[in-house]
């Protein structure tokens, strides 16, 4: 199978001409949801054996890219459900199975999705504002706020994370479980109006003392940074399908800007196209350049998680460099797309004017710029002296 098998051109022409309505009315993309459900889609890393797909990251990844160049909303929000079974399958492909009822579980037809980001907390996943307290059972209850928790409306089963401050010792740790839909002791807000990726209905959730049974925690880690290999997997997956969207997103508006530059024409030229116009022609260039440039490092890292291969301290580096050029291509793309392609792409309802919208959000990803900076100068150079 392939990501043109999966997602076949009849299917991805469905999720694009739904993908302005859903924009236009701040809406779910149930219908999508419905029909990726249909084609497999969710089982992309789920073995072979239990019904899935069996793909590694690259084939995730290049799925994530395709399906991206149709609705990159839908994209954002699918890749949090991908986020965890790839997350188990990278953690399996090491020897450490403590995630593989997540894949199982998909087989089933559970939804999986990320509740682990916090406002404020630019820690990430090395400490949390959430208060986990144990309970006298062995499980814990979690109380604090998690924002942007793509499929809000749609998941079964949310991950989420919060810190006990009096565990090893004072010292504290983090402890990582799931929750269902049935859970009590959370609430989902309305609040999802945003400029752009406004179909994934990233709703805030508010833990208020939900509570995680022994058995669904799965991890328990000192707060700091760690070597703990699930905080590689997240990073190595989150990063790596969340670049996969974007490079799909800044690919869908080189070929608008394309299909735009070639059927305009110039009044002053005697009805010529414009692509025949050595500036607009300079620009399209640049556009194409720019994405030539991250096909390949979007492959590369993906076939690296893969292939098992041992970076060491540069694997975060490399991750979190790939996300930044991923986002920061696509929004240079976009730009030189609306440039070439007139006053048309400014008008509401335009493809181009929503990817716009769509582009900028990835800038409030983890890692943001500077985070992404500052590991990569740490790796090369070593901290910052006191």
């Amino acid at each position: 199978m392939t990501p043109d098998d999966i997602l076949p051109d009849a299917l991805l022409e469905k999720i694009r001409g739904r993908a302005a309505g859903y924009d236009r009315d701040n809406t779910f993309f149930h219908e999508d949801l419905q029909d990726l459900v249909a084609a497999g889609y969710l089982k992309l890393f789920v073995p072979v054996s239990d019904g899935g797909m069996g793909f590694g990251l690259e084939a995730a990844a290049q799925c994530q890219r395709r399906l991206a160049t149709a609705a990159p909303a839908t994209a954002l929000a699918v890749n949090m459900h991908l986020v965890w079974t790839g997350v188990a399958h990278v953690l399996g492909a090491r020897g450490d199975h403590s995630l593989d009822f997540v894949l199982k579980e998909t087989a089933g037809g559970e939804i999986f999705a990320f509740g682990n980001s916090e406002a404020g907390n630019d820690s990430v996943l090395f400490d949390s504002r959430t208060t986990a307290t144990p309970l006298p059972d062995g499980g814990y209850s979690f109380s604090g706020t998690k924002i942007f928790t793509s499929l809000s409306p749609a998941w079964t089963r949310l991950g989420i994370f919060g810190k006990d401050a009096s565990g090893r010792e004072g010292e504290g740790e983090l402890v990582h479980g799931f929750i269902t839909r049935d859970t009590p002791g959370y609430r989902i807000m309305d609040d999802w109006d945003t400029l752009g990726m406004r179909a994934s209905q990233s709703g805030t959730t508010v833990l208020d003392g939900a509570r995680v049974p022994q058995e669904r925690i799965f991890r328990r880690i000192p707060v700091g940074p760690s070597r703990d290999p699930l905080i590689f997997a997240i990073f190595a997956c989150f990063e790596t399908l969340l670049a996969a969207v974007y490079t799909g997103l800044g690919e869908r508006a080189l070929a608008v800007g394309v299909e735009t530059v070639k059927r305009r024409t110039s009044f002053k030229n005697g009805g010529r196209s414009y692509a025949q116009d050595p500036d607009i022609r300079w620009k399209v260039a640049e556009a194409a350049m720019a994405m030539d440039n991250l096909y390949p490092q979007l492959t590369g890292v993906a076939a690296d998680v893969d292939a098992l291969v041992d970076h060491g301290p540069q694997w975060f580096p490399k991750l979190v460099g790939l996300k930044v050029n991923a986002t920061e291509t696509a929004r240079r793309v976009v730009d030189l797309s609306i440039r070439v392609s007139g006053g048309s792409s400014y008008f509401r309802g335009s493809e181009l004017e929503r990817l716009y919208r769509d582009v900028l959000a990835g800038m409030f990803h983890p890692s943001d710029d500077e985070s992404a900076h500052n590991t990569v100068a740490n790796a090369w150079l070593g901290p910052l002296e006191n």
